[in-house]
């Protein structure tokens, strides 16, 4: 019995050892799976963020490369705006030099005219003129009773065999009915007291047209009354159709011929060229020297450029100015004084003939427009042998204001736009224009 409880006792003591053993054999081997999966699990974390990291790399990279290629397609843009840039700059500059006059030909000192042996005739043409006018107030007039308006010029005025200039208006003190004005705005009406005549008388005005938009600013009776006005003073004048077509005069021996057109109700028509072709070729057989002005052609600054083709303002048919001037000569005319512009425009010599294209405002108070362009403009005086054609030429550069007549102008701006739009509009015109406003054949 003894035996058997020792037997027992040990059994039981082995299967403790045993059950001990094998808890212990099971804890360790827990701990060790434990350790490998903690190591597992470290492994795997270090995997992803090693791969993260790969990933962030790759996203910055990409980034990278997105921003690098934008900068490289806003360069690209850059670079096509500023050629762009660049070749519309260079076009607006190859135009500008296209349409930029010619540098204007100087002098410093002309050739001494010879006169021909047969002697030279001296001619004065100026502009517009209109000394002041009594409507629509007596305000429109200037003070001293217009005495003083042309004093500056008067020695150059008279001192030539002829002078010419454009009558804008009419000559009568009082009546008369005014013209309707369907624009106002575009509309005058002048109407110069009778006493005015004698300014003209004063200055040597020998002979004036009466061909253009103003001459009918008071009807019949202001045209019978200016006609009326002129020949008392002597002074010759064309520029109706029907009536008075033409004139011829006479001056120190000299028979002169005059004929003046426009394309304005009324007058010798610049348009129908054919008629006046006709009226030169009968002065032509009267005179020894014909003259011949016109009033046509655009008006304003923006039209100081002749173009030789038909033109047309505020929707009237103003000739070709040109075609007719050529016409003229062609037909036995001997100068063309033109106006009607009220800016400066270009001389030129045809068939050795003298046409200057427009004279501008010579003398035109109170209601004139006389800013930039249109406040100077030449007197021209030429000088024709004893057949007509053309010797040389004299300007005399002027400016007015509004409140002053014509002064003479010392910065020449008149002379200089002479040289730069005959230089541009008429380069073969056979002429050379000096710096001191001498006038002669190249």
């Amino acid at each position: 019995m003894k035996e058997l409880g020792l037997r027992k006792k040990g059994f039981l003591m082995g299967s403790l050892f045993l059950f001990l053993s094998v808890s212990f054999f099971n804890a360790c081997i827990g701990d060790q799976a434990k350790e490998k999966q903690e190591a597992a699990l470290r492994i795997q974390a270090e995997k992803d963020s090693l791969r993260q990291d790969s990933i962030n790399r790759a996203i910055a990279l990409q980034e990278e490369l997105k921003k690098k290629e934008e900068e490289e397609r806003l360069r690209k843009e850059e670079e096509a705006k500023k050629k762009e840039e660049e070749k519309k700059k260079a076009e607006k500059t190859e135009a500008k030099k296209k349409n930029r006059p010619k540098p204007v030909k100087t002098y410093a000192s002309p050739p001494t005219p010879t006169p021909n042996e047969n002697g030279l005739h001296s001619i004065i043409g100026v502009g517009d003129m209109m000394l002041g006018t009594n409507y629509p107030s007596r305000n429109y007039l200037p003070r001293n009773g217009g005495r003083d308006l042309l004093s500056d010029v008067q020695h150059i005025l008279i001192d030539a065999d002829v002078t010419f200039g454009n009558l804008e208006g009419t000559i009568l003190d009082t009546g008369g009915k005014v013209k309707r004005c369907s624009n106002p705005a575009l509309c005058y009406a002048f109407r110069s007291p009778e006493n005015y005549i004698e300014h003209f008388v004063n200055t040597g005005f020998d002979v004036v047209s009466i061909a253009n938009n103003h001459t009918g600013d008071f009807g019949a009776e202001g045209r019978r009354r200016t006609k009326d006005v002129l020949k008392g003073a002597n002074i010759a004048f064309a520029g109706l159709a029907g009536s008075d077509e033409y004139t011829v005069f006479e001056k120190n021996g000299v028979r002169y011929g005059f004929a003046a057109f426009a394309p304005n109700t009324g007058t010798v028509d610049i348009r129908n060229i054919s008629k006046a072709k006709q009226i030169v070729r009968k002065l032509e057989g009267m005179s020894d020297v014909v003259i011949v002005s016109f009033h046509g052609g655009a008006e304003g600054k923006k039209h100081q450029h002749t173009p030789c083709t038909t033109e047309r303002y505020v929707g009237e048919n103003r000739g070709n100015v040109c075609k007719f001037s050529h016409a003229v000569i062609d037909a036995g005319a001997d100068i063309v004084f033109g106006h009607g512009p009220h800016v400066t425009r270009a001389m030129e010599l045809y068939n050795d003939r003298f046409i200057i294209y427009s004279l501008g405002n010579f003398c035109t108070y109170g209601r004139f427009n006389l800013r930039d362009a249109a406040g100077i403009a030449p007197i021209i005086k030429v000088y024709v042998n004893s057949d007509g054609s053309f010797s040389h030429g004299e300007i005399t550069p002027i400016y007015q204001g509004k409140t002053h007549g014509p002064k003479i102008d010392s910065r020449n701006r008149a002379i200089r736009k002479l040289q730069e739009l005959t230089q541009t509009d008429f380069p073969n015109s056979g002429l050379e224009i000096y710096d001191d406003g001498t006038i002669m054949k190249k």
